[in-house]
């Protein structure tokens, strides 16, 4: 267990360790006011420990609140780890070397993506970036970007490899469903060359146990995802979130009405695409095209 504490992000850690309090909590029968009063600290720290919030979560803070729950050796251990690794690692998307390439906005994503527990994808034009091989993550970004230098468009493509190592975390791995348009499979993003090993890697992503891919045929005719592509964000314990971007930048919304719209969109479109298993054959014979 140890070692997959410290093999995760700080992000998951935070949320994991907030789950485990709140549950500790609950446990002991004991309210968050209660709580504060023998801590002797503010409600929203209390609030911002179990919901994942801090970027530090402080060992001192953990081990006292483990002596007011009377949590068992193992547990404080456990608890104590994913602390630890809040103060001896910054978030990915947070150092030097990435910064520079990720706007405030999509930094913001960034974090929901982390601690997501499944990701639900409708992409219109091109395979959706977790699925993405690092020469198909290159064309779109020299065609989308050109004249941009060439170690600027290498940070961008670090960026998205990075982005799908989320799909093999060992803690709380996600889970990722992903619906594409037929024409996604025969766009020539690249040249054959390019997109042929794309096309390969679907099909080896397609066996992933944490992916799931289905594809909408051009023979479906009008469907729910013809005014773009959006990516709907679950959560464990907290609301879904949809994730919009566009050419004038991109969005977050966490309106349940706005969410339902999606949420609707996302199983008419998982009804209208053909099975897993019907879409790998679409993907093995698009190949050819290549």
């Amino acid at each position: 267990m140890i070692t997959d504490v410290e093999s995760a992000t700080p992000a998951l850690c935070r949320l994991q360790l907030g789950r485990e309090l709140r549950q500790l909590r609950q446990e002991a029968g004991l309210t968050s006011t209660q709580v504060v009063r023998t801590l002797m600290c503010s409600p929203s720290k209390l609030t911002r420990l179990e919901t994942g919030e801090n970027a530090v979560v402080e060992p001192a803070d953990v081990m006292a609140l483990c002596e007011i729950y009377q949590a068992d050796p193992e547990k404080r251990a456990l608890l104590l780890g994913y602390a630890a690794v809040t103060k001896s690692k910054k978030d990915w998307w947070q150092s030097p070397e990435y910064r520079p390439a990720i706007a405030p906005s999509f930094k913001a994503y960034l974090g929901l993506e982390a601690t997501a527990e499944a990701l639900h994808n409708y992409e219109a034009e091109f395979v959706p970036g977790l699925l993405q091989t690092e020469n198909y993550v290159r064309a779109i970004h020299q065609r989308a970007h050109e004249g941009l230098p060439h170690d600027e468009i290498d940070r961008l493509v670090a960026v998205r490899m990075t982005r799908q190592a989320a799909l093999d975390r060992k803690l709380a791995p996600l889970k990722f469903a992903a619906i594409i348009n037929e024409s996604v499979l025969y766009r020539q993003v690249g040249g054959p060359s390019v997109m042929r090993p794309q096309i390969e890697h679907l099909i080896e992503m397609a066996e992933h146990p944490a992916v799931r891919i289905q594809v909408v045929p051009f023979k479906a005719g009008a469907h729910a995802g013809m005014n773009g592509a959006f990516t709907l964000l679950r959560f464990e314990d907290a609301q879904p979130i949809v994730y919009l971007e566009n050419l004038g930048g991109a969005s977050v919304t966490r309106r349940r009405t706005d969410v339902t719209v999606y949420e609707e969109a996302f199983t008419d479109l998982q009804i209208l695409a053909v099975g897993p298993q019907d879409s790998l054959g679409m993907i093995r014979k698009a190949i050819k095209e290549h």
